[in-house]
């Protein structure tokens, strides 16, 4: 198993905690990240389907929507979203200047994607569970 780097996971995760809500981890997130995380927050709400539920998933916030929609987490030196692999890949092009790993996309506090980036990204991960729902 691959061991972690101490001061590499988001502040609730580094206190043994496991918060109860999106509300409680952005708690202990500090600025600038946790007013990064609440713009990206009401953002993936305003591109979510109505139905679609705020839950703690791995020690981060997430949205459900039948399934996982997207993650999003405070680090120590960055800030990540986690809309999974097949979306990044679909818009491989418009994250050129980001950091980007297999299924996530890393950013300083201070410079996150912008909005209608994060749209498109909740968008085509919507599109690809409603897909799946109708094979």
């Amino acid at each position: 198993m691959k061991q972690q780097k101490p001061g590499n996971r988001g502040p609730e995760a580094r206190r043994g905690e496991t918060p109860r809500s999106i509300d409680e981890y952005l708690a202990g997130v500090p600025e600038p990240a946790r007013s990064t995380l609440e713009r990206i927050r009401a953002t993936i709400r305003s591109a979510a389907p109505p139905e679609a539920t705020e839950i703690i998933s791995y020690r981060i916030p997430a949205f459900k929507h039948k399934e996982m929609l997207i993650w999003f987490a405070a680090f120590t030196r960055h800030c990540s979203l986690f809309p999974t692999a097949s979306v990044l890949d679909k818009i491989k092009k418009e994250l050129r200047g980001f950091s980007t790993s297999k299924g996530s996309i890393h950013f300083p506090a201070d410079r996150p994607p912008p909005p209608e980036l994060i749209r498109k990204m909740v968008e085509a991960r919507v599109a690809q569970i409603e897909s799946k729902k109708r094979r």
